[in-house]
């Protein structure tokens, strides 16, 4: 029997892949499903794990396919003997999960994002009613490797989707936003990416210190200055208004996508 078992070699099963091996994780310990031979032996050959294209009886198995896909292979994981499940796929529920499973098995449901890719992922978690705390320690343990996890009721899964999971999107769109201006006001795109890419990164940095958002906005805002005339346009033109508005849809989005 595997110790844990992957199921989807895709990007997202790749990322926990590596960032489990990374800290330390055995790498004979893991097995990979992957139906696409290409993607199976590139996977092996970057990882030194096992692929194949049959699900295995596992120890705990991850569920890192696309969504519509998930309840049939939560099945099939179940039915071959996995002791507990992890899906990563967005807007399937634990019910969904637990029909699929028969509902005595331990599922936890996390939400992710992308820069999980990096190891800078931002995931929340929840459990069944068959999930104890050993079993969210161990999702905690997997999703930990590829960055911040925090724990939650699947009634707010939604709303961390529409923060984090959708998040970078808002961020990306912020950053090609301050390279077009930069270039407006007549700098080369290059030197506008690389200023604006810098300073995003700069930021979130400072904010990883600890300090409230709003004390650091204060320390770079000097009264009268070019900070306060940049933030007066960016407060008149509803910037804090259209963020809670897309954080707001995308969580209802993923209502919907949930309830289908």
């Amino acid at each position: 029997m595997a110790e844990l078992l992957i199921i989807g070699g895709g990007k997202m099963g790749a990322a926990l892949l590596g960032g489990l091996i990374r800290h330390g994780r055995d790498a004979e310990s893991i097995v990979v499903v992957e139906p696409l031979e290409p993607r199976r032996k590139e996977l092996a050959e970057t990882y030194g794990v096992r692929v194949t294209t049959e699900i295995e009886p596992a120890s705990g198995t991850i569920l890192a396919t696309k969504p519509d896909s998930v309840p049939t292979v939560a099945r099939q994981a179940a039915e071959k003997g996995t002791e507990r499940l992890l899906s990563i796929a967005a807007g399937v529920t634990l019910a969904t999960l637990d029909d699929a499973t028969g509902g005595l098995l331990p599922v936890v449901r996390a939400m992710p994002n992308t820069p999980a890719l990096v190891g800078q992922g931002a995931a929340a978690i929840c459990g069944n009613g068959a999930a104890n705390l050993e079993d969210l320690a161990w999702a905690e343990g997997i999703l930990g490797a590829v960055g911040t996890v925090v724990r939650t009721d699947e009634k707010l899964i939604d709303a961390v989707t529409g923060l984090s999971g959708s998040g970078p999107a808002y961020i990306f769109l912020v950053a090609e936003a301050m390279i077009d201006a930069g270039v407006l006001t007549g700098l080369s795109r290059v030197v506008a990416t690389e200023l604006a890419v810098q300073t995003i990164l700069g930021a979130a940095t400072l904010l990883c210190e600890g300090r409230p958002p709003a004390e650091l906005r204060a320390d770079v805002t000097s009264p009268g200055g070019t900070t306060a005339a940049g933030l007066r346009e960016l407060e008149q033109h509803g910037l804090r208004a259209a963020f809670a508005a897309a954080i707001e849809a995308a969580t209802t989005r993923s209502q919907e996508l949930g309830r289908t």
